[in-house]
């Protein structure tokens, strides 16, 4: 059985290599976007069998496209849903709610394969028990619907001040306790994180999204472009005009600025 399909992923080579995957399948793709906002107006214009579904990207994430869909009733034309992410903590649970299926980056064809036949064989029982429901009346379409939005906001909670970070560290993916990290910097959106021993990227967006999986209790915004870690700070340095910069302990030991709003937190942190 031919399926149709979109793809939506913020990366170009991540949409470029399973386009490349799907070409030589059966499945046609009929429309690529680049965020949540455009997926929610994708499937709804073009209501396709599958859907590969970047979890993090601007605007709506993954989770946030499904639960948009879902409370804007278009529930009962959800396409298969077949998540793709760079992170195994997206994929803690394989989501084995109404077809749900995801995909580690980089793709691996055997995986799409697998998903792909999953996805159709989860086609093949929605159409028969569509048919069953239109006779007997079933609403248990309805609840499977009502599952998956539980399941949704389940894995929307907040994986507030879990023990490890992510990092990408060149081609790796490096889980690294947040005791360690002395500092994290934003530059042209780019997330970097910095330990005593490595630095590495983190793929939250903002640093506002970072603070959200840090123990605040340890974690200070002392610059609009710049988190750190209380308990790596080296040294204080008096600055011009009565403002200060932090030496850090890492290898560099980088100076960061403590921005003028931050100077009283700073004073009542180490009661200067």
């Amino acid at each position: 059985m031919a399926m149709t399909a979109l793809i939506i992923d913020d990366e170009e080579l991540a949409r470029e290599e399973l386009k490349y995957l799907l070409d030589t399948t059966d499945v046609e793709v009929l429309a690529q976007g680049t965020n949540g906002i455009e997926a929610v107006d994708l499937i709804r214009t073009h209501q396709p069998d599958v859907v590969f579904l970047d979890v993090q990207m601007p605007g709506l994430d993954g989770f946030a496209v499904l639960k948009k869909l879902l409370e804007h009733g278009d529930g009962e034309h959800l396409p298969q849903i077949i998540f793709a992410t760079a992170f195994d903590q997206y994929a803690v649970k394989a989501f084995d709610v109404n077809a749900i299926d995801y995909l580690l980056k980089p793709f691996d064809k055997a995986r799409v394969l697998q998903a792909l036949e999953r996805a159709r064989q989860r086609l093949q029982e929605v159409h028969s028990h569509d048919d069953s429901a239109v006779k007997h009346g079933d609403l248990s379409g309805d609840i499977r619907i009502g599952a998956l939005l539980k399941l949704i906001e389940q894995q929307q909670q907040p994986q507030r001040h879990s023990g490890k970070i992510v990092l990408q560290a060149q081609s790796r993916l490096l889980l690294i306790d947040q005791k360690d990290i002395c500092f994290a910097s934003i530059d042209e959106g780019v997330i970097t994180v910095v330990t005593p021993t490595l630095e590495g990227q983190s793929k939250c967006r903002t640093l506002e999204e970072l603070l959200d999986l840090l123990d605040p209790s340890i974690f200070w915004r002392a610059h609009r472009s710049y988190v750190v870690n209380i308990n790596h700070i080296k040294e204080v340095v008096p600055w011009f005009k009565s403002s200060y910069q932090l030496r850090m302990d890492d290898k560099k030991q980088t100076e960061i600025p403590v921005s003028r709003a931050q100077t009283r937190r700073l004073r009542e942190l180490f009661k200067l």
